[in-house]
């Protein structure tokens, strides 16, 4: 295969660069183009070339990113900020005749990953065993149901950001009035000893190529920081049924907890997520099997996943003048 001219976006945040550097261990041979709103974002150390990208709020975003596809002919744009992704999805403009270089889930999924009532509706509705959640209500009635602790985090977010837990009459005031009507309350269940992220390369039939669970930690950002390889056969078969339900296409994360026996999903990430680094250690390299999906348009290659486990620290990266 030829040298392979691919974007990156976002490469100032761990998503980014974590595409960027697995990028860098795959077989392909790439020439990375990175791009962030930042003129110093930290990703571009591992880049062939960067330019500095309009915000995904901007009007002309769209037609920011055809050009830099046209005028670096680019063949296979990654997403690293998920508000890019929804930009594309909600108006993509002159994009709509580029799909078949952007690494994008399936829409469906895209959509009721973005609100977290929508999708706690839509499992409900294809009798998915959910954690109770309500979206509005006082404190004794949310106290009725859903016991004390009880969750509370925002219906719109992504990498568990606003996560909340209720002790008091007074947390609760405080974060409602907070949230206003992007407030979710949900039954807090299990705990942070059996929390889990799974990866999947969706095939967009139900199915998938293949998958790799880690037991994790979380750390204030709400991203992995401790990750343990799993194998809950379990685990795997709640994963099976939410795949043939989504339909996702690529890179796919779901997220869980275990309460008395059973698995609960938490969220689904239809999209690049931030353990993907942690993935791509122990073998499995989601942005390579992206070039094996999304470009020489085959089922990706079924790869032997290392076991062990693996600890997030801070790095410095220093330039001198």
């Amino acid at each position: 295969m030829k040298k392979l001219n691919v974007l990156v976006t976002g490469v100032g945040a761990i998503i980014g660069y974590g595409i960027v550097r697995s990028l860098r261990l795959c077989r392909y041979d790439v020439n990375i183009v990175g791009m962030d709103v930042y003129h110093d974002a930290v990703g571009q150390k591992w880049c062939d070339a960067f330019l500095q990208a309009a915000w995904a709020s901007d009007d002309n975003y769209c037609d920011f990113l055809v050009d830099v596809i046209n005028k670096r002919s680019i063949d296979l744009v990654f997403f690293g900020l998920e508000q890019e992704i929804h930009r594309v999805c909600d108006d993509p403009g002159n994009l709509a005749g580029y799909s078949n270089k952007l690494v994008l889930n399936n829409k469906a999924l895209i959509g009721f990953s973005r609100d977290k009532w929508h999708m706690f509706e839509y499992l409900n509705l294809n009798r998915v065993d959910t954690i109770k959640s309500l979206i509005s209500g006082e404190y004794d009635k949310i106290v009725d149901m859903l016991g004390l602790p009880f969750i509370v985090k925002p219906r719109r977010s992504s990498a568990s950001k606003g996560l909340t837990t209720i002790q008091s009459r007074e947390d609760f005031h405080y974060w409602k009035a907070k949230l206003g009507e992007n407030f979710l309350a949900q039954e807090y269940i299990g705990d942070d000893e059996h929390e889990y992220t799974v990866g999947v390369f969706g095939l967009g039939d139900g199915t998938f190529s293949q998958s790799i669970a880690f037991s994790r930690k979380l750390g204030r950002e709400g991203s992995t920081v401790k990750a343990q390889t799993v194998n809950i056969p379990e685990l795997d078969d709640e994963v099976e049924k939410l795949t043939a339900l989504f339909k996702p296409v690529g890179p796919t994360n779901f997220q869980f907890r275990r309460h008395k026996g059973e698995y609960f999903l938490l969220e689904v990430n239809p999209r690049f997520s931030s353990s993907l680094s942690l993935r791509t250690a122990f073998g499995y390299n989601e942005p390579e099997m992206s070039v094996e999906y999304f470009v020489e348009n085959k089922r990706p290659d079924t790869v032997v996943i290392k076991q062990g486990n693996a600890v997030r620290y801070i790095e410095d990266v220093v330039n001198y003048t």
